[in-house]
């Protein structure tokens, strides 16, 4: 059964640095594009960064220059390094799996908290 488990949130102030990590499992993740999204209350999920198959990586605007995505295919693992943070980062932030070819694929975790606050 395919699975994706969040972590490394938590409470960080302002300019600080936060890594979370997604631990994938069930799938051939090596097929998967992975994605990090957020959500803040009261507002819809947004993409932050992607990083496919492939390698390639994309970010949202807001995050440009100061998130950085990898992967580790060897450990099925994604991370999401978050840098110089700020209070409009604060959300849940989701790992998300997508198949290279079958759009209907997909896989969501439960989600990790990030709070940025003095």
């Amino acid at each position: 059964q395919a699975q994706l488990v969040e972590s490394g949130g938590g409470l960080v102030q302002p300019g600080g640095s936060l890594r979370l990590s997604c631990a994938a499992s069930g799938f051939t993740f090596s097929m998967y594009a992975m994605t990090w999204y957020r959500q803040a209350p009261g507002t819809e999920r947004e993409l932050v960064a992607t990083a496919t198959s492939g390698g390639l990586t994309n970010y949202a605007d807001s995050v440009k220059g100061r998130f950085t995505i990898s992967r580790d295919n060897a450990k099925n693992m994604v991370y999401l390094q978050m840098n110089s943070l700020k209070p409009d980062d604060t959300a849940v932030y989701y790992c998300n799996a997508a198949h290279k070819f079958l759009a209907r694929v997909v896989y969501w975790g439960q989600g990790t908290q990030v709070t940025v606050s003095s």
